[in-house]
């Protein structure tokens, strides 16, 4: 089966040639390209695809982020890669905050953005080592932050009868369409509770709150 792919970019030529060169894989299927955040947007409502390869910088200097975000609020199970020539720890730690699962930085080794690609698709991503050290810092800035510690703790004792039910199947590592499955409802319904979920906890990804409650030990609770 053929990873079906998006690719973000308002660089033109590039952004053909991308689509170009990634199609010449026989395991790649480019299945859509996009000039713009908006367009972005609008492709990955419309379109089914398995990973979306997204620039930053479009028709604003955040397009990119803003477009991954809107996707993510609408499906947070997609898959996005950023792609792109920033490097800042700025700026790889916001667009990594929308829930993106790599940042890979232009200019690289296609053999390398390949690896990537198939990697994310699998579900197992693995950032670039200085861009996991970057990440990993702003985590355990996050963590080491006794007022989101407590905030996080207090939200737990807040949970609806429902949104307990709903970090039991996190913790269990259950997918959205299993959630919704054991749940008898539809996975719009799963996702729209899910995103609730993260900013009852002020969490951008649905694996933070996963993480924290087993980082606290308090798996139990549920």
């Amino acid at each position: 089966m053929s990873i079906r792919i998006l690719v973000a970019d308002d660089f033109e030529l590039l952004r053909e040639d991308m689509c170009e060169v990634l199609s010449l894989q026989p395991d790649f299927q480019v299945v859509g390209s996009a000039g713009s955040g908006a367009e972005a947007v609008e492709l990955a409502a419309r379109v089914p695809y398995d990973i979306l390869l997204m620039d930053i910088e479009m028709e604003q200097v955040n397009a990119g982020i803003l477009a991954a975000e809107k996707i993510r609020d609408a499906d947070p199970d997609a898959k996005i890669i950023f792609l792109t020539a920033h490097e800042t720890e700025n700026m790889i730690t916001v667009a990594m905050a929308t829930g993106a699962v790599d940042y890979v930085v232009k200019g690289g080794k296609d053999e390398d953005l390949f690896r990537h690609i198939r990697l994310a698709y699998e579900g197992r991503p693995m950032l670039d080592p200085d861009i996991q050290g970057i990440v990993m810092k702003e985590y355990s800035r996050l963590r080491r932050s006794e007022s989101n510690l407590l905030f996080f703790i207090n939200n737990i004792s807040r949970l609806t009868p429902t949104e307990r039910e709903l970090v039991r199947c996190l913790l269990q590592d259950m997918s959205v369409k299993d959630i919704a499955a054991q749940r008898c409802v539809e996975p719009g319904t799963v996702k729209a509770q899910i995103k609730s979920l993260r900013a009852k906890f002020g969490c951008s990804r649905t694996h933070e709150i996963v993480d924290m409650i087993r980082g606290l030990n308090i798996s139990h609770l549920f």
